[in-house]
């Protein structure tokens, strides 16, 4: 889950002075400032390896809560929770909850309360591509990192041209490996109490906790 999490790193950040695409940066902010906009959102998602023919492998789902700098991510085996200091990764199989400080500036931090900030650096993004799917017309935006050491080669983003709302993204490593994010269900402010991000111990009988900080 925790590469899962870093591999959430398609949302990529470039200042203006160093921006080479005006046609991609302008995409890119109005998707951030649609879900910077928000007070809340909570999404379905499919996670999977992309082989060929655009076929997934590995493939798991699963739901995310974000409520500004805060998370709860579920899976069938995990859950995650991100109260806004800490992030706790509770792992079912195993009845065990690892505990780690959370860092809103770390950059290699890859969370789902990032999406739509994090591509403001580290990144050089260019326009690639508008098509449409089912009569719905999207915009896709190819980021590449500007530190060589990356294990990341490529990042595609796709947006709903209309709404600005993110349809998947695409992540390409140095070996050739191809990840696939997408959004199945979106629903914007929705109810979504502080509690929901804290990790209840009482919870969960008998759980070990991992103290990593």
């Amino acid at each position: 889950m925790i590469n899962f999490l870093r591999v959430l790193a398609f949302t990529v950040i470039l200042s203006p002075a160093l921006s080479q695409d005006k046609k991609a940066e302008g995409i890119l902010d109005a998707m951030s400032a649609k879900y910077k906009a928000l007070k809340t959102f909570n999404a379905n998602f499919t996670y999977g390896v992309e082989g060929a023919g655009g076929k997934l492998s590995n493939v798991f789902t699963g739901n995310v809560t974000v409520k500004g700098n805060k998370f709860k991510l579920k899976t069938a085996g995990q859950e995650i929770f991100n109260n806004g200091k800490e992030v706790y990764t509770f792992v079912k199989e195993t009845n065990e909850v690892n505990i780690s400080d959370y860092n809103a500036n770390d950059d290699s931090d890859f969370s789902p309360s990032k999406i739509y900030t994090i591509y403001k650096k580290g990144y050089k993004y260019k326009f690639k591509e508008e098509n449409a799917v089912a009569g719905v017309s999207y915009e896709v935006v190819e980021l590449s990192p500007t530190n060589g050491k990356s294990n990341v080669k490529m990042i595609q983003i796709t947006v709903n041209k209309k709404d600005k709302s993110i349809k998947n993204w695409k992540v390409w490593d140095k070996s050739g490996k191809k990840t696939v994010f997408r959004i199945d269900k979106f629903v914007p402010n929705v109810p979504a109490a502080d509690a929901m991000f804290i990790f209840d111990k009482s919870k969960y009988p008998g759980v070990e906790v991992v103290d990593l900080r």
